[in-house]
């Protein structure tokens, strides 16, 4: 996650702020990027989905039976994408803007690449140019003549946050989620300038045809503005609907709406009296639409639907393409991941090659999957409102349910010989004997006082992370009859426990707590690092890796229980909800981002990143080190660069690099030997941007 940080030290005068590193003493090695479909575009027989950070091409020929023909993996989540020519032109989140060339659908290739200093949420290309809405850092417009070197040429700070974008004629119409339409003056593109606004209240969505701005307002529905004189916009129309408008397509008399909960048509021939036409229930969240023809195209979470607006009165799906949905929980065993996919149900993933990790197979279940966990030839998923599922896994390549028990809000499992014990909301500890896989009975209950999020098993005792009341262990000797026997209160939203010998590692909403469990009567937190978004926990060796939400992987050392402290993280794209530790690499879980496979460096020699490090990006190798080490950064325009190094108070200590290079990935030696051992910060600058990252020198 990108995020800005400001180092200020007292005993000096020197501060700086500067843009996070991505990760410490951890490499990425492969990743399963699916995700929600969340971005679409279309252009003559092809679909092109943004699939989590998935760039997906879809032959449509046949749109009753539409199939994936190409694909390509890209850095971050991808927010938008528009066509033109041979070139697919992303919006690439936390990486810029992406260009892929897509002349061989079968095969689509990265061109080249921008990286904006924001988010970019949407793209628009016109001539030479590419428009990206970046978030709080507005307008950028990138020229795009030659697609492998793309350079930034004029900017435009917009006073909200910058969200969607289109171009007609000589201005940008940027949708700014705080702060309504923004015409944006771009006929000389090195000086953009504002000469007009509109305030709506929830702008996700513009289309613009003629002398109108057509506005997917949210929870306001669809706007029409009249454009005719760019420094006066006026609404003319406007339009409520059922759902929350956040994507927009203009064809003929229609406004087709990504309205959330479906597809909406309107009737646009009057602009001053709207009305709806026909409208198309979607079982996924919808988020963006685009038609050709007779046919819209919307993407769904769940899947590109293509739909048949002939009738805009009676619109039909006649086509979809599935994609996976929300990597929520995790599991591995032997050469699989299996991964609890929300919506989508269970994901079977070969790690055989850690490097490029393939989905060989999948089942989905009637609820939401939320965890996994694997007992022998069988998957156990804790499916939400659906209870607990119980797919063979057998056969990986076709996953067959065999048996489920309904619980009603089925949140984790464990599986321990015949029984699973299930943590279940409100339900508490539900106790299942699995015996016979096909007829899953309850045998026992017990109802804790919260909220059942998390479970564990040691011996004879179930340990239960309860939302509002922290830790209760359960015996279950008799899992007819579990009764409590202690409780440990702790603050904050208790979300997950996994428990090693003697002690219990609980993850609530402010940290990580230890807790001794020697005396299940009596336990005690004898130790606590504070990690603001935790949400699940695994315990190996001498590490506990946490899934931390928007932060990623956090790798902290449990050697000292009274003193933990974190050695090692990974900043994942998206929000890290599952992990499992198997080996030296790190499964994450990471919602829309699907499944990334990280590498705990402390715990041996580095491999080879699987995946080009994007614009700017720096590391260095070993870290901690003792006498040199190797900084490695990619450049994906030609810069000036300057690579120095400071101590802990902000001294510059040595300036590594400070010339003009070229596109390119570099290495940089460093001979260390003569610094102090301690911590050191290093900077890598190039145009306005500046990224750091922290290393530690040792003996």
């Amino acid at each position: 996650m990108k995020k800005i940080i400001a180092i200020f030290m007292l005993a000096t005068s020197f501060s700086f702020s500067l843009l996070a590193q991505n990760s410490l003493n951890t490499t990425l090695i492969g990743q399963w990027g699916y995700g929600s479909c969340a971005a679409i575009a279309e252009s003559g027989n092809y679909a092109y989905i943004g699939s989590g950070c998935m760039f997906l091409v879809i032959d449509k020929t046949v749109p009753s039976a539409p199939q994936k023909i190409g694909e390509l993996l890209l850095p971050d989540l991808i927010g938008d994408i528009k066509i033109t020519g041979n070139y697919a032109y992303i919006a690439d989140s936390k990486a810029g803007l992406y260009i892929i060339d897509i002349s061989n659908p079968f095969s689509p290739q990265q061109s080249g690449f921008y990286d904006t200093p924001g988010y970019a949420e949407g793209v628009a290309v016109s001539g030479n140019y590419a428009y990206m809405a970046d978030a709080d850092s507005g307008l950028r417009i990138i020229d795009i003549s030659n697609s492998t070197n793309p350079q930034e040429v004029g900017v435009y700070d917009t006073p909200g946050y910058a969200q969607s974008i289109i171009i007609n004629g000589n201005y940008a119409y940027i949708l700014e989620w705080d702060a309504g339409i923004r015409i944006i003056d771009i006929s000389n593109p090195a000086n953009p300038q504002e000469t007009g606004e509109y305030d709506t209240e929830w702008a996700s969505g513009v289309f613009v045809r003629g002398n109108y701005a057509y506005i997917a307002d949210g929870m306001d529905g669809i706007r029409i503005i009249d454009i005719s004189n760019p420094a006066s916009p006026q609404q003319v129309g406007t339009y409520d609907m059922l759902g929350w408008a956040s994507g927009i397509f203009v064809s003929g008399n229609y406004a087709y709406i990504a309205d959330g909960i479906g597809l909406c048509i309107i009737n646009i021939s009057d602009p001053s009296s709207l009305h709806e036409s026909g409208f198309y229930y979607t079982p996924g969240w919808t988020f963006g639409v685009t038609v050709s023809g007779n046919y819209a195209y919307i993407a769904d979470e769940k899947a590109c639907r293509i739909i048949d607006v002939n009738n805009p009165s009676i619109p039909q799906e006649v086509g979809l393409y599935n994609t996976p949905v929300s990597a929520q929980g995790i599991a591995v065993s032997g050469n699989y991941a299996y991964i609890a996919d929300g919506e989508a149900g269970l994901r079977v993933i070969d790690i055989n090659s850690p490097n490029s990790p393939q989905e060989i197979g999948a089942c989905d279940t009637p609820g939401s999957a939320l965890e996994v966990t694997i007992n022998d030839n069988y998957a156990y998923i804790a499916d939400g409102d659906s209870g607990i599922r119980i797919i063979d896994i057998s056969n990986p390549v076709s996953p067959q349910e065999v048996g489920h028990y309904d619980t009603p809000g089925a949140s984790e499992i464990f599986v321990r010989g015949n029984y699973a014990y299930v943590s279940d909301n409100a339900n508490g500890l539900r106790i299942i004997d699995i015996n016979n896989p096909a007829s899953p009975q309850e045998v026992g209950f017990y109802d804790i006082p919260g909220s059942a999020q998390g479970v564990a098993i040691s011996g004879n005792y179930a340990y239960i992370a309860d939302a509002e009341y922290g830790l209760h262990i359960i015996d279950i000797q008799n899992p007819v009859s579990p009764q409590e026997v202690g409780s440990y209160s702790m603050p904050n939203f208790a979300y997950s426990v996994t428990v090693n010998g003697n002690y219990a590692y609980v993850v609530n909403g402010n940290g990580l707590r230890i807790i001794n469990i020697s005396n299940p009567l009596s336990p005690q937190e004898i130790g606590f690092y504070d990690i603001s978004g935790a949400r699940k926990v695994f315990v190996s060796g001498n590490y506990a890796y946490i899934a931390d939400g928007d932060a990623g992987l956090r790798i902290v050392n449990i050697s000292n229980l009274a003193s933990p402290q974190e050695i090692a993280f990974y900043d994942t794209p998206d929000d890290a909800r599952g992990v499992a530790v198997s080996s030296n690499y790190v499964y994450i879980a990471d919602y829309d981002a699907g499944m990334l496979i990280v590498k705990n460096d402390l715990l041996g020699g580095i491999d080879n990143p699987f995946f080009p490090m994007g614009n700017g990006y720096v590391q260095n190798y070993p870290n901690p080190f003792t006498g040199n080490t190797t900084f490695s950064f990619r450049m994906g325009n030609k810069a000036l660069v300057n690579l120095s190094l400071y101590d802990c108070l902000g001294k510059k200590v040595s300036e590594l690099l400070n010339k003009e290079l070229l596109a390119g990935e570099y290495q940089i030696p460093f001979d260390g030997s003569g610094l102090k051992n301690g911590v050191y910060y290093y900077t890598l600058t190039y145009g306005n941007t500046t990224k750091t990252g922290k290393m530690v020198k040792v003996e």
